[in-house]
């Protein structure tokens, strides 16, 4: 099979991203959230679980402590049971009451909008960055690639980066900044639907003609 072109998979992704669009217009981030602060301790809360036992613990952890210093204080053992669900509880309540002091004591309790800030905060990488900024602030700096975005830029051969990380790079270099934005929420949605981790739809995927995965 020849080799893509930088120009020619640069195209393709182009063609991904705007059927996505087609297909969810306007969707954003999963979580529940009010504020800035409530996202970075929700996207924080979320890994290796899922958005909907994020949504069942947040709204609890944030009618007790709604604040950046209201958490600061709180008894870790307290948030701890709070956020049980969300598992590994006990790092996850820790980071978050340590995120918020950071963001009372180095930031005057405002959530900071810089990528170099952000991931200054206990619990938070860029993954959590990206999401933070895009759908916090309007800001895009990045794509947010959690394990389904991975998943189909690794089907669609847009990466054969072997972590995240890595991924988001290539995806980047591939995809044109101007369509950035949507790409976590979208990617995340069609992950979920159609191009699960154990049976994707390829039958019908509206990506089939796109995606050398489908095709082999």
């Amino acid at each position: 099979m020849p080799r893509e072109s930088k120009a020619a998979r640069r195209e393709r992704a182009c063609e991904v991203c705007r059927r996505m669009g087609e297909r969810y217009p306007g969707v954003g981030a999963a979580l529940d959230f009010a504020n800035p602060f409530q996202l970075v301790i929700a996207v924080l809360l979320s890994a290796q679980t899922t958005d909907a036992n994020v949504n069942r613990c947040t709204p609890e952890l944030f009618r007790r402590w709604p604040t950046p210093e209201a958490l600061a204080a709180a008894p870790q053992a307290e948030v701890e049971e709070v956020v049980h669900p969300c598992g590994f509880f006990r790092s996850k309540a820790k980071h978050a009451i340590a995120c918020a002091q950071m963001i009372v004591g180095d930031f005057a309790g405002e959530v900071p909008r810089t990528m170099e800030e952000l991931v200054r905060l206990p619990g938070v990488g860029r993954k959590t960055a990206n999401i933070v900024l895009t759908e916090g602030f309007g800001i895009v700096e990045g794509i947010a690639v959690d394990t389904h975005v991975y998943r189909l830029a690794t089907r669609l051969r847009l990466t054969r980066a072997s972590s995240p990380a890595a991924a988001e790079r290539d995806l980047l270099a591939c995809i044109p900044r101007e369509l950035w934005g949507p790409v976590n929420s979208q990617w995340i949605r069609f992950g979920r639907e159609v191009c699960t981790a154990r049976n994707p739809a390829c039958g019908g995927c509206m990506l089939a003609d796109l995606c050398p995965s489908a095709k082999s």
